[in-house]
């Protein structure tokens, strides 16, 4: 194993093996990169469980600009238009590229790409690789692109544990793996780890996925951003499984509706109904199942009996649960979904720390702002990857000494995950969020497993906690109106940790900056 790192020695890594980092190696072919992914590849990534598609203007009734304002509307103030904008300027071309690595979209009888209709679009702009299994069929073709290409080596069973940081620039990566502790040199380190589900007890996406790389991001010291913005998606599968079967927003696109157990349309009042923002659905389904509704997804006539041809994925896991769509009412509630904030990027992927870029879930771009429009994640990481690969090919790499390996506990967000799932929910008050952070505190300063989980949801809650107003995703009882000034949040661990412990002495907010 030492033989093998000191050959990889300043190479360019990439931490994370989902649709992000996949992409982001392919665009940096023939420059040869390691990949570090702590499961075989593809196998625990939230990128191949993604029903939902890739959102591009490419209808003839469509353009960027369009696309563009529904993006601003569902980000509710916070998006940064002009990424946004460049962005879904080259989503077109970037399904153009997926196709060329082999990725077999959906197509009309007459060949040209099946777009679908998902909330808060105006127009059908999604488009789908095997009806409700694009990310597994994206993921496909690109692990077997990565797969033959000289250039990138895997490396997998490998988990990043710590950056390696020295006057704000990175000089390695210290891993894990079953022979035991590794650092790998490299003044040049890409994360793309994917998002914070596995913080919560209701989640849509691998249990694995419990922010590691905002914690290797906030412990080398980068500033973060938005990260009181977390996306619940209304229709989960209700049942005991964990993570929960997501019921993808094409179903209602599709004509399905939402019902409770009288029959009623609770959301017939809602401009858009069931086609909503995704923060409004998730919220009034919320509000229903608390004051004691059950709540159900109504397939039966739209699509009705072409659910299974159109859905395969979802009417697998409903005939697992004993239910036929096509004839039977579909149980949901929502469920934690896609993390809005992230390691704060500029537009080539470039974090506060020398020799650090982001790309995926784990990056905040500015295009989601307040509340994701539906579908543009995944378009947004097949875009980012190839900005991301430009700056890093043209930052030259640099000789570094190597560091001897050392040892960090792998997280485990067991202890965590109440407390969150409890505070940083559909709702949120400052009480709640006052006592999480006293409970967070001594287990974000501990060395032990619960310490980079603890530390991420510490960061989480003091935004959310600072964000005294109701905006998007985030909503607050005790403050449920829109503030006068729409502001993106930015925080590093160092001030998180301040501001808590300044709350704990104190037990008060007062006099601190917002």
């Amino acid at each position: 194993m030492s033989a093998d790192v000191r050959s990889f020695f300043g190479r360019p890594i990439i931490i994370g093996g989902g649709i992000a980092g996949l992409m982001t190696a392919l665009h940096l072919a023939p420059e040869p990169v390691l990949l570090l992914s702590r499961t075989p590849l593809g196998a625990d990534a939230s990128s191949i469980w993604a029903q939902g598609g890739l959102a591009a203007s490419l209808g003839n009734d469509d353009d960027p600009e369009v696309h563009l304002a529904d993006t601003l509307a569902a980000g509710d103030g916070l998006c940064d238009a002009e990424i946004a904008s460049r962005i879904l300027h080259a989503a077109p071309s970037a399904i153009e590229t997926l196709a060329t690595l082999g990725v077999r979209f959906d197509r009309t009888p007459e060949g040209t790409l099946r777009l679908g209709l998902e909330a808060a679009h105006c127009r059908r702009r999604i488009v789908h690789a095997g009806g409700d299994g694009s990310g597994r069929e994206v993921m496909r073709a690109l692990v077997a692109a990565v797969r033959s290409t000289p250039s990138i080596v895997v490396v997998e069973g490998v988990e990043a544990r710590r950056l390696a940081v020295k006057e704000n620039a990175v000089r390695g990566v210290w891993a894990s793996c079953s022979m035991g502790s590794i650092f790998f040199v490299s003044r040049r380190v890409i994360l793309a780890t994917g998002g914070i589900g596995g913080l919560f007890f209701d989640t849509t996406n691998p249990l694995g996925s419990c922010g590691q790389g905002l914690a290797l991001a906030a412990r080398a010291g980068a500033v973060l951003a938005d990260l009181e913005f977390i996306q619940f998606h209304p229709t989960a599968l209700d049942g005991p499984d964990r993570p929960m079967q997501l019921i993808s927003e094409a179903v209602r696109g599709e004509g399905a509706v939402i019902v409770d157990e009288t029959g009623q349309r609770f959301l017939e009042d809602l401009q858009g109904a069931e086609l909503a923002p995704r923060d409004v659905v998730a919220r009034t389904i919320w509000n229903h199942l608390s004051n004691g509704h059950r709540v159900f997804l109504d397939a039966r006539e739209k699509p009705g009996t072409t659910f299974a041809r159109q859905f395969p994925t979802i009417a697998r896991a409903c005939r697992d649960a004993g239910i036929d769509p096509a004839y039977d009412l579909i149980p949901i509630r929502p469920a934690q979904h896609y993390h809005m904030g992230g390691v704060a990027v500029d537009g080539a992927g470039r974090t506060s720390v020398s020799g650090l870029w982001a790309c995926g879930e784990v990056a905040s771009t500015g295009l989601h702002g307040a509340n994701r429009l539906a579908s543009n994640s995944l378009t947004e990481a097949v875009v980012c990857a190839r900005w991301v690969a430009e700056s890093v090919a043209g930052t030259p790499a640099r000789r570094t000494k190597p560091v001897v390996a050392r040892d960090y506990p792998s997280p485990d967000p067991i202890s965590v995950r109440p407390l969150l799932s409890n505070a940083l929910g559909i709702v949120r008050n400052g009480e709640c969020l006052k006592a999480t952070l006293r409970a967070l505190l001594p287990l974000a300063e501990g060395k032990d497993a619960a310490a980079d989980p603890a530390a991420v949801g510490l960061m989480i809650a003091i935004a959310a906690l600072l964000r005294q107003e109701s905006r998007g995703a985030h909503y607050r009882t005790d403050f449920p109106d829109h503030g006068v000034v729409a502001r993106r949040s930015r925080l590093t661990l160092d001030q998180a940790l301040a501001t808590a412990r300044e709350f704990a002495s104190s037990s008060t907010l007062e006099g601190l900056e917002q």
